[in-house]
């Protein structure tokens, strides 16, 4: 890593509460790298080398059975994938790759094991990113067991409109293909899913979606009751 690399890597919410010995440790063993679009990081089955943090560009975490695949997570930054796998020293439970031009930082997983043994800061971090992440695969679980189709990609839209600035729209950054594997749909799924909310308050164009009437959305979306902003 740069030394000009290392303020803005320090910032990140995994890093800025460690003691700075040790998070000097964790740079000096780390790298920063640039990866191309469609390449693979690692597979289903390998253990893990190092903790990928995604500093910039978008990823896809996905599984394989049986000679067919599906998207489990789109993983935007910054934030670190998969932290459960380096921290139990267990086989990943997906695969890896990018879907942009991605800005990673690679941490080998046994320096993180070392040092989260020893800095309170990285431990609580640590843990913070595990339960959010356990939340979010019980939203995920919810979501595909109480929603229809359409619901759910409804809901999927209201909490990225909120994550990206609460305009009124959205940008979708992967592919529609990926947005239907992720929600559990075929293509064509998705399409009367859109088709569905052009009547619920929704109008698309390309991949800009705009919400033209939130309440409507909401009351067919039925958004989750119980919001991380509200813990």
């Amino acid at each position: 890593m740069r030394p000009g690399e290392k303020p803005e890597i320090a910032h990140l919410p995994l890093f800025r509460e460690m003691e700075d010995a040790q998070r000097e440790r964790i740079f000096s063993g780390s790298f920063l790298q640039v990866f191309p679009p469609q390449l693979t990081l690692f597979e289903m089955g390998q253990r893990p080398d190092f903790l990928h943090v995604l500093v910039d560009g978008l990823a896809e975490l996905y599984a394989t059975s049986a000679g067919r695949d599906t998207t489990m997570r789109i993983v935007e930054p910054v934030t670190s994938f998969i932290l459960a796998a380096v921290v139990t020293d267990m086989p990943y439970l997906m695969s890896a790759r990018t879907l942009a031009s991605s800005r990673i930082l690679l941490v080998p997983a046994a320096l993180v094991r070392e040092v989260v043994k020893e800095d309170c800061a990285l431990m609580q971090a640590t843990m913070r990113e595990l339960a959010l992440a356990y939340r979010d695969l019980v939203r995920a679980l919810t979501d595909m067991k109480l929603r229809q189709s359409a619901e759910r990609l409804g809901n999927l839209l209201l909490q990225q409109e909120i994550r990206q600035g609460g305009t009124g729209r959205v940008q979708l950054k992967a592919e529609k293909r990926l947005l239907a594997s992720l929600l559990g749909m075929t293509p064509e799924n998705l399409s009367r899913a859109f088709a569905v909310l052009g009547g619920h308050g929704l109008e698309v164009d390309g991949a800009t979606v705009a919400i033209t009437d939130r309440a409507a959305l909401e009351a067919f979306s039925r958004p989750d009751p119980v919001r991380d902003d509200m813990d």
